[in-house]
């Protein structure tokens, strides 16, 4: 229980930290690509060392 009282705390000083950077004015376009670029590889990659760990669990590696 002691854990919920330290995640607490740790979202708000994220949220906090968050709420003190500087607004972004504009997005360009390529901004906007390489964004979604980098959530895109960053899923594949989660879900890759996913399977890995899956396999080696298993035995099958």
């Amino acid at each position: 229980m002691a854990f919920l009282g330290n995640a607490s705390e740790l979202f708000l000083v994220l949220l906090s930290l968050v709420i003190m950077l500087p607004v972004v004015e504009a997005l360009d376009t390529g901004d906007a690509v390489a964004l979604l670029l980098g959530v895109v590889l960053t899923i594949i990659g989660f879900c890759a060392c996913l399977g890995l760990y899956a396999r080696k669990r298993n035995g099958q590696l």
